[in-house]
């Protein structure tokens, strides 16, 4: 992939790149049928219409993915930031190829503005950058969602990278920076952050569209923008996505803690705005790069709770909310050999356990 503005930075070689482009037409065609037959065939009856887990790709052989994805009646797995591996590279191949012939959805989530935005364009117009909280425009993450010239070479860098290998559910997980603030210039200051990154979705969807008729660009409810926007409307095509990062995972969201009663009162109040219909929560339940506090030298035994886990599926169940996935990070061939593989049999089974019945979620044991 060629950014536009400025060179990318990373392990991936043009050539490499290039080469992906060249097959990601294929690529994209053939999982997008595969993909969509897979999901009309096992949902009739299901309540989580969405049953998925976001992992680093090349750990995928350690957890077994996708071979016993439909033992375990997952149905997505996420590939993260991996798009160019997964289109560029042998192995990146045939994880693909794999996931095709079993009828299981690929998507790819990411921070896209450090990325698609080079922050080498910072000396030649500072404009594109957002401004700090002292009235300094600064390229440390994020843009300015006023600057036309920020969002057009954003949102051309957008499709150039869906070009590489689309998701095979027309579902694109495109996220402002992690955790970062947005700007703070006299134009944007009025505006939420959440507001913000509404902006830069709405956009992202109609650039998007032009290549993918059936683009869904997700609003990511997480840190600074789990509060949900107030002054901008989310385009038809806009859904939510809503990660409670501050939550403990090993207690119940109901359990009554002034945290997760914050928690789900932004949930309630996102669904009121975004609907329910195509929301999805992303949790961290099988994070073990959370659990090890980002830090590879940590890794332990995951810490699990499959009560918590079954108690949290009905608070959600019972919102509407039908498409779950949850980060299964660092689950290599050296954690599997120390610790045994992570409980993805266990979290499928409780996906498993939910029913529609007259459109009303129903839990069977």
């Amino acid at each position: 992939m060629q950014i536009v503005g400025g060179r990318r930075a990373g392990r991936y070689s043009r050539r490499m790149v290039l080469q992906a482009a060249a097959g990601s037409a294929l690529l994209g065609a053939v999982t997008s049928a595969a993909g969509a037959a897979g999901e009309a065939a096992d949902q009739r009856d299901a309540w989580f219409v969405g049953r998925g887990v976001a992992i680093v790709p090349t750990e995928a052989a350690a957890m077994e993915l996708p071979e016993r994805a439909g033992e375990w009646d997952l149905n997505l797995i996420d590939m993260s930031h991996y798009a160019e591996w997964a289109a560029g590279t042998d192995e990146g191949r045939a994880l693909v190829a794999a996931c095709r012939r079993l009828g299981v959805g690929i998507e790819f989530s990411l921070h896209v503005p450090s990325m698609f935005l080079s922050r080498t364009l910072f000396e030649k117009d500072p404009t594109l950058f957002r401004m700090d909280e002292s009235g300094n425009r600064t390229p440390d993450a994020n843009l300015c969602v006023h600057s036309e010239p920020a969002l057009e070479i954003l949102c051309e860098n957008a499709v150039k990278y869906a070009d590489l290998l689309r998701p095979t559910t027309g579902r694109y997980h495109y996220w402002t920076d992690d955790g970062a603030k947005m700007c703070r210039c006299p134009r944007c200051r009025g505006l939420s952050d959440s507001d913000q990154a509404l902006i830069v979705e709405n956009r992202m969807l109609k650039a998007l569209r032009r290549g993918d008729r059936r683009a869904r660009v997700a609003h990511l409810a997480y840190q600074p923008t789990l509060v949900p926007p107030t002054q901008v409307k989310p385009e038809p095509g806009i859904y939510l996505e809503f990660a409670p990062i501050e939550r403990d995972s090993l207690k119940p969201l109901d359990n009554g803690s002034p945290v997760h009663t914050k928690v789900l009162e932004h949930l309630d109040a996102n669904l009121a705005l975004f609907g329910k219909r195509d929301a999805e929560v992303l949790e961290y339940w099988l994070d073990n790069s959370r659990a090890s506090g980002w830090k590879r030298e940590r890794i332990g035994l995951l810490p699990w709770s499959r009560e918590t886990y079954l108690r949290d599926l009905r608070v959600y169940a019972g919102r509407g909310i039908r498409r779950m996935r949850t980060y299964a990070y660092w689950f290599d061939a050296d954690y599997v050999g120390r610790y045994g593989p992570p409980p993805l049999a266990e979290y499928g089974a409780g996906l498993r356990r939910w029913h529609a019945v007259r459109g009303r979620p129903v839990e069977r044991a």
